[in-house]
């Protein structure tokens, strides 16, 4: 028996040490697998968030596994547009918003910039209204609609419909707002700033995340009751300095940004693919967010009824009132219908959204097929002469006048001024070399109705700044040559421009305004990124960071 007994404590002894061992070889223990110094010591050194385990949900956001898909159009191209043919891309794991932003979430947004920057300062008069929807998008030259200019995007009957009249330039800046604020929370729950803070922000001294990272000490103007007043209390270090007081990357507090998802997340989590694996894809062919190739349900319980808001036929924008009507007539409150495999709701109907790319009719992906997004401005931070970065004060706002005469902030008081990336950053890569790429492989010589095998100089003279790009129109003619064959001729006028440029943007999805054609995810059309309407809206898309799936890893076959 006793032999038993030592035995016992013997095994129990050896499997201490062997765990011992483990831990302090660095597996996920405060011990450096690099040096074998000690991580997060408080004598101070280097400090990291050793027990991070997967990024957070954020508000409002629901988790879209990434994977293989076929972006563009599977089903027959009725209107000959040939801007989204076949192409197959990867998709990195993200979140997205499971409803279109609604009108009592920007209202919010609203609120706070009336808050913070005061629109009766003269000074910050411009902020406000350039972020303000334009309302005036619901007016019809032969229909009344003055209900809806007047009360669709305030009154509570319609706090849960999607936002419209909001163009591309300020759903971008509602999802940094948007951004800022969650991590502005996260960071009260965490103890680094103090709780309700936000009540306290003025135009002077609020919280941007950027600034916070980079500059930690000048958000919200420095105010050291804030930035040092939450619940966590910092350590001192062997002299006795402050260590711990800001919270770094390195924390995992802080998110990655709310932003537009690209037009290959958008259309890749619309199409709800989770149950048509082949292999290592996900199978084409499916025409609809849900299953089937009809827009009504098949099921007993609900046979008949329409899956999505959109028109129907000519006159014919809800149904006739009653059972077979579906519900509305303009937009239709967020989750009136059910949810995509994601969980997503809306993704063909109600509205058409915004997606973050530039919009040109072919999706190059003999370049890249990986995350593709065509719209890239790389900037950085803007540096003073004294090596610190550039906040923008209350006396510094520049504004933008839009091509609609529309003036915007191009930055907030409290961000980090932005510049261009220049040689300093650019020298000698082979990944990117300009800030601006938004033209990348598009409108050169390759891309020209009048490219051949040559690689000819360009035009020199006059002949020079005559474009031939291929969005220039040709000239239609109807004359005849003397075998018969239409004479063709292009346009050589240098004052001829296009509809497609950097500045229009694409969007995806139908609306409650648009025919069942357009309720196809892989449809695209595009649209001025300042000017709004009222039939598109958006929701917020954040990148994952860490693994492609939550929890744990899935077995592998």
């Amino acid at each position: 028996m006793k032999k038993v007994i030592v035995s016992r404590l013997i095994l129990i002894v050896a499997i201490s040490l062997t765990l011992v061992g483990c831990k302090r070889s660095g597996g996920g223990s405060n011990t450096s697998r690099a040096t074998g110094w000690q991580i997060n010591a408080k004598e101070g050194g280097f400090q990291y968030n050793t027990k991070f385990k997967e990024q957070e949900t954020a508000p409002g956001l629901v988790f879209v596994e990434g994977g293989t898909f076929t972006m563009g159009r599977v089903q027959d191209d009725v209107m000959h547009d040939w801007n989204n043919t076949p192409n197959q891309q990867h998709v990195m794991s993200f979140y997205m918003d499971e409803t279109e932003v609604t009108n009592k979430m920007y209202t919010e947004y609203l609120h706070w910039i009336r808050t913070v920057y005061p629109p009766e300062d003269e000074n910050f008069r411009k902020i406000y209204d350039g972020v303000v929807p334009d309302t005036l998008v619901w007016r019809n030259r032969l229909g009344y609609n003055e209900v809806m200019t007047n009360n669709y995007l305030r009154h509570p009957g319609y706090g849960e419909y999607p936002v419209v009249g909001v163009s591309w330039i300020q759903a971008v800046e509602f999802a940094n707002w948007r951004t800022d604020r969650y991590n502005e929370l996260s960071l009260q729950k965490e103890g680094y700033l103090k709780q309700d803070s936000q009540y306290e922000a003025t135009a002077d001294a609020n919280f941007n995340t950027d600034t916070y990272i980079n500059a930690p000490t000048q958000t919200y103007g420095g105010n050291e009751d804030i930035l040092k007043g939450g619940k966590l209390k910092p350590q001192l270090d062997a002299e006795g300095n402050e260590i711990g007081v800001y919270a770094s990357r390195e924390t995992g507090i802080i998110s990655p940004k709310y932003r537009l998802p690209t037009e290959a997340e958008w259309e890749y989590a619309a199409l709800g693919l989770s149950e048509l694996r082949s292999y290592n894809t996900y199978r084409g062919r499916k025409k609809y967010p849900w299953s089937g190739q009809y827009t009504r349900s098949g099921k007993r319980k609900v046979r008949g009824d329409q899956l999505a808001n959109f028109k129907q036929g000519k006159g014919d924008y809800g149904g006739i009132a009653g059972w077979s009507d579906d519900g509305a007539d303009i937009t239709a409150q967020v989750k009136s219908f059910s949810p995509n495999d994601f969980g997503l709701y809306d993704m063909a109907g109600n509205v058409a959204e915004w997606v973050a790319d530039v919009y040109r009719p072919i999706v190059d992906d003999e370049f890249n097929d990986f995350n593709y997004y065509r719209g890239n401005v790389y900037t950085k931070n803007s540096i003073n002469d004294d090596g610190t970065v550039k906040i923008v004060t209350t006396d510094e706002i520049v504004y933008d006048t839009l091509a609609n005469g529309k003036v915007i902030a191009r930055d907030l008081p409290g961000e980090i001024a932005q510049v261009p990336v220049d040689l300093d950053e650019t020298y000698l890569r082979t990944n990117f070399d300009t800030s601006d790429n938004r033209n990348f492989r598009d409108g050169d010589k390759r891309s020209s109705r009048y490219y051949s095998d040559g690689f000819d100089d360009e035009t020199e003279g006059e002949e020079k700044n005559l474009t031939s790009k291929m969005y220039n129109s040709p000239k239609h003619s109807v004359e005849v040559d003397s075998t018969g064959q239409m004479i063709r001729e292009y346009d050589k006028s240098n004052k001829r421009t296009s509809l497609i440029n950097d500045e229009v943007r694409v969007f995806k999805g139908g609306s409650w305004k648009d025919r069942e054609y357009w309720l196809d995810p892989a449809q695209r059309r595009y649209y001025p990124q300042n000017i709004a309407t009222d039939y598109i809206g958006f929701r917020c898309a954040m990148s994952r960071v860490g693994s492609k799936s939550k929890g744990k890893n899935k077995t592998k076959n």
